[in-house]
C-alpha cells in the first residue's frame, strides 16, 4: 500500500550563510536519511557566499574587482551564471538593476565597513557606466572583464540564486516537495504532502514588528521581496533603505516601501524585485505587465498602505 502524507516524517534544516540563515522545509519517509541532504544544502550555500560575497576579500567576485580594466579573469562557472543575469536583467530594467553600484553600497555602510562621509560624497559625485555596457563575459572559456573600473556588487540576487542551488539540491536527493530560503528570498518546488501549495507569508513593510499583511499560495515558484524596512541604516537621523538608485550612487530617495515579485527562478524574482523597487509603482508597473510579472507594490500614503498589484496571483479573490 502506498505511504500517505499522514506517514510522513517532517524534516526542517537551516544554517547560517550570507550574513542570515537558509532552511529547507520537506517531508519524506520515516526512514529517510537526511543528513546527507543537510550537508549538500550546506556545502551548496557555502560555495554560493565564497564566490559572490563581498565581505570575504578572497572571493572570486573580490578578485574579478581587484582585476586590472580590460583583463580577463577566470571564473567558476555559478558566477558566471549570475553575472549573465545580472547583466540581462540590468539591460532589460534599462539599468534600474544594476550589479555595479559596490562603492555606492560599501560607502553607505552596507558592506563590511561603517559609513564614511568622504566616500559617500565620491559616490553621489561619481559617473559609474552602467554594468551592462562595461562588463564583457566569456562563457565558453569561463572568463570576465571589466571594460572600465568599477566595483561589482551582488547582494541583489546573490541570495536568490543561492536558493535555486538549495532548490537543484533537492531535486538532486528526489525530494518530492520543498519550500526552500534564504532570508526574505523563497522558491517552492511542487506541492505539500497532501497536494495544497505552499503558504508564504508577505510582510507588512513595518520595522519595528513582522506581521503578514498578505498571503501567497506557492508552488512550483519562487517569490522575492524588497523593501525599505529590513536592512537599512540611519544617517542623520535619517532612516536609508539599502536599495541603491544608480542614478544617484546612493539609497533610494523616493520608493515603495515593499515590492514582491514571482518568477521561475528565485534569482530572477530577487533581482526583479530591486529593479521594480527603483522604478518605483507607476514605472515598475508598467514594466511587470510588460514583462508578464506577477507583483506586488505597496506604498506608504500617511498612516496607511497602499497595494498595486500586477498579474493574477496577487488579484484580490472574491469571498
Amino acid at each position: 500500500m502506498a505511504k500517505t502524507f499522514t506517514d510522513l516524517t517532517r524534516h526542517a534544516l537551516n544554517g547560517a550563510t550570507m550574513g542570515t540563515r537558509w532552511s529547507a522545509l520537506f517531508h519524506m519517509p520515516a526512514d529517510f536519511d537526511v543528513r546527507p541532504v543537510e550537508r549538500a544544502m550546506a556545502q551548496a550555500v557555502a560555495e554560493v557566499d565564497a564566490q559572490m560575497s563581498t565581505w570575504k576579500a578572497d572571493s572570486d567576485l573580490m578578485r574579478l574587482n581587484a582585476a586590472t580594466t580590460g583583463a580577463w579573469v577566470a571564473l567558476p562557472a555559478a558566477l558566471m551564471t549570475v553575472l549573465e543575469a545580472g547583466l540581462a536583467i540590468g539591460r532589460a530594467s534599462d539599468g534600474a538593476f544594476d550589479i555595479a553600484m559596490g562603492d555606492a553600497v560599501a560607502a553607505w555602510g552596507f558592506g563590511p565597513e561603517a559609513a564614511a562621509e568622504s566616500r559617500i560624497r565620491a559616490a553621489l559625485s561619481a559617473t559609474r557606466p552602467a554594468a551592462h555596457d562595461v562588463v564583457e563575459l566569456d562563457t565558453a572559456a569561463g572568463r570576465a572583464r571589466k571594460l572600465a573600473p568599477l566595483s561589482l556588487d551582488l547582494c541583489g540576487i546573490a541570495k536568490g540564486y543561492g536558493v535555486d542551488r538549495l532548490a537543484e539540491v533537492a531535486k538532486a536527493f528526489a525530494l518530492p516537495g520543498a519550500l526552500l530560503a534564504i532570508d526574505g528570498e523563497l522558491r517552492a518546488l511542487g506541492t505539500q504532502p497532501d497536494g495544497t501549495p505552499w503558504t508564504v507569508a508577505i510582510e507588512d513593510p513595518d520595522p519595528l514588528a513582522r506581521k503578514p499583511c498578505a498571503i501567497l499560495a506557492l508552488e512550483t515558484a519562487a517569490v522575492a521581496t524588497s523593501g525599505d524596512y529590513r536592512h537599512f541604516v540611519e544617517i542623520g537621523g535619517q532612516r536609508l533603505s539599502h536599495t541603491m538608485d544608480p542614478k544617484r550612487g546612493g539609497p533610494l530617495a523616493h520608493a515603495p516601501a515593499s515590492v514582491t515579485v514571482v518568477a521561475e527562478t528565485c534569482m530572477a524574482a530577487d533581482a526583479w524585485a530591486t529593479a521594480l523597487m527603483v522604478k518605483g509603482r507607476l514605472e515598475g508597473a508598467r514594466i511587470a505587465r510588460k514583462l508578464s510579472l506577477d507583483a506586488l507594490f505597496i506604498d506608504r500614503e500617511g498612516d496607511s498602505l497602499c497595494r498595486t498589484p500586477v498579474g493574477p496571483l496577487f488579484q484580490p479573490r472574491p469571498a
